[in-house]
């Protein structure tokens, strides 16, 4: 029955214990999240754009490859 206390006890603690963890967190305001979510779109373009591109090259130049050592 005592250990049965303890971990009630225990999730209380966790519990109020988070609680003044997220009254800690300070918020991005709207303008900043759009924003950074601005930001990281354009770089998940620009790195798609950069893979895009390497694939181009490697896929010719193993292309290119295949076809010499078909000869």
């Amino acid at each position: 029955m005592a250990e049965e206390v303890k971990k009630v006890s225990r999730v209380k603690e966790f519990f109020k214990a988070t609680k003044g963890e997220f009254k800690k967190i300070i918020w991005p305001n709207f303008k900043t999240v759009s924003k950074n979510t601005g930001i990281v779109v354009a770089y998940v373009i620009l790195i798609g754009v950069i893979v895009f591109i390497l694939d181009l090259i490697f896929g010719g130049v193993f292309n290119w490859a295949i076809g010499l050592l078909t000869k």
